[in-house]
């Protein structure tokens, strides 16, 4: 609580100290959609292993169930400062892009008009990531899925694409990588190599972004599967937890000092990870002692875990309030809380 007031107080000092000046508030978010898939069995894929296609009885039911309760946290996502939903807003284990055009086109969200950024990825379940924007904000000038080519004893790991998307937010160019890095099957040990792969591919995406955009504006988005401290980060992206340790090029985590201080995006065998964040480069935060809000920066990063989506009762008690359990449809939302950040400019 202590935490929010002190957000308030420095949003509305920023905002209104000087009546003279109006600031655009845009939210960029990440969500975990925890198996969005639907209802119809694609023989390509091994969309049976999904928990939904393993329910008996009530699967149309419970699909739409999902997409109204999913639609519910979007359509909450920044809305406190930014009045809207998330202006960009990348996902990740969904099925197809027909289960996104439900998602968008529901009661909740089709007031947002949300366009769909998707591309059917290699993985072995068929599950893939995706962007989600709403058009009035954000216009995409260029869009691809990157294969992060990793191999383990010399055989390809189906895992899903990086999605890059750049465009312009109003006015301003900004790139996105979203991810959804290989598991931790196998033991965090011996699966590391794989995201630590996943990571250098994104340096070079990076890299790429910046032979056309020296100064680019990336946010790099998604469940790593990685908390911030792990090698993927630290020792592959090289990431910094204190701004003012942060120089041109370097890219800055603020989920590093979330997760010192035992926050967490979703849990497993009662270990609290943070998996999900959004990490950017130096361009996106203003220098130490400075507040130019020209151009777009990064104001507040936050994880979304209102109370309405944590587990409230039973062995998972405290747990993201998941959809499926032992087979089971459970009225819940996700097993991962989204993450965000809010970006605010001077208009």
């Amino acid at each position: 609580m202590r935490k929010i007031l002190l957000f308030s107080v420095l949003l509305m000092n920023i905002l209104f100290v000087n009546a003279q000046k109006k600031y655009k508030i845009r939210t960029v978010a990440f969500y975990n959609l925890e198996n969005l898939f639907d209802t119809i069995n694609d023989t390509s894929k091994n969309d049976e292993a999904s928990p939904i296609m393993e329910l008996n009885t009530n699967r149309s039911k419970v699909y739409w169930d999902k997409i109204d309760k999913l639609a519910e946290v979007i359509s909450q996502l920044g809305e406190e400062k930014a009045k809207t939903g998330p202006a960009i807003l990348g996902v990740a284990e969904i099925e197809n892009k027909q289960v996104l055009e439900d998602l968008v086109n529901s009661e909740r969200l089709k007031k947002m008009r949300y366009g769909i950024i998707h591309f059917d990825s290699p993985d072995n379940r068929g599950i893939d990531v995706a962007l989600l924007y709403q058009q009035r904000y954000f216009k995409p000038v260029h869009y691809e899925a990157v294969n992060p080519n990793i191999f383990s004893e010399n055989k390809k790991v189906y895992t899903r694409d990086i999605l890059r998307v750049s465009g312009y937010l109003d006015d301003e160019l900004v790139h996105v990588v979203v991810n959804h890095w290989p598991s931790r099957r196998g033991g965090e040990a011996k699966s590391s190599p794989l995201r630590e792969k996943a990571a250098y591919k994104v340096t070079q995406i990076i890299e790429k972004i910046r032979e056309d955009d020296k100064n680019a504006k990336v946010m790099i988005m998604g469940d790593f599967n990685d908390d911030p401290m792990n090698k993927s980060f630290k020792d592959v992206l090289k990431t910094k937890s204190e701004e003012e340790d942060v120089k041109k090029g370097d890219i800055y985590n603020p989920y590093e000092s979330m997760f010192a201080k035992g926050l967490n995006t979703t849990a497993y065998r009662d270990n609290l990870s943070l998996f999900d964040q959004i990490l950017f480069t130096s361009p996106l935060l203003n220098k130490k002692g400075r507040k130019d809000f020209s151009t777009y920066k990064m104001f507040k990063s936050g994880i979304f875990n209102k109370r309405f989506m944590v587990q409230n009762k039973g062995r998972y008690k405290g747990y993201p309030f998941r959809s499926f359990s032992n087979g089971q449809y459970t009225g819940g939302y996700s097993d991962h809380y989204p993450v965000y950040i809010y970006l605010i400019k001077e208009q």
